[in-house]
């Protein structure tokens, strides 16, 4: 039988938290993987919490350094606005392959959110991951 446990490696990109200002999630190191898939989970939401998230990509940690990731080096798209008690996925693929790559939670308006991110770091060099 196939398995992803030993295929994948588990990186806390958020973490689970009330969010109630833009957040910077830590920076990914895709050092020895050749794919990353940002899962994002919601939970309640409070006072019409508007909140959204996207990908930024850095060759250094500096958070100056971060651009946000171009349509075309994602995989799926994310709603403008996150709904409550949900869960989404976005693949990152980036054709400049940067180093680093993070989710940034960013509102627009409202109170809070309940979110957590967490990135699967894919296709490693080395096999066995875990």
């Amino acid at each position: 039988m196939k398995d992803t446990y030993h295929d994948t490696k588990a990186v806390q990109a958020i973490a689970p938290a009330v969010v109630a200002a833009n957040t910077n999630g830590a920076a990914i190191d895709l050092k020895g993987f050749d794919s990353a898939l940002f899962v994002i989970n919601t939970g309640a939401i409070v006072g019409a919490g508007d909140f959204g998230v996207k990908l930024q990509e850095s060759d250094t940690t500096t958070s100056g350094d971060f651009t946000d990731v171009a349509a075309a080096d994602r995989l799926g798209a994310l709603p403008a606005t996150l709904a409550a008690d949900s869960v989404y996925r976005i693949g990152y693929i980036g054709s400049k392959r940067k180093r680093y790559v993070r989710a940034v939670a960013s509102k627009a308006g409202g109170t809070s959110i309940a979110l957590g991110v967490t990135a699967v770091l894919g296709h490693p060099h080395l096999a066995p991951v875990a």
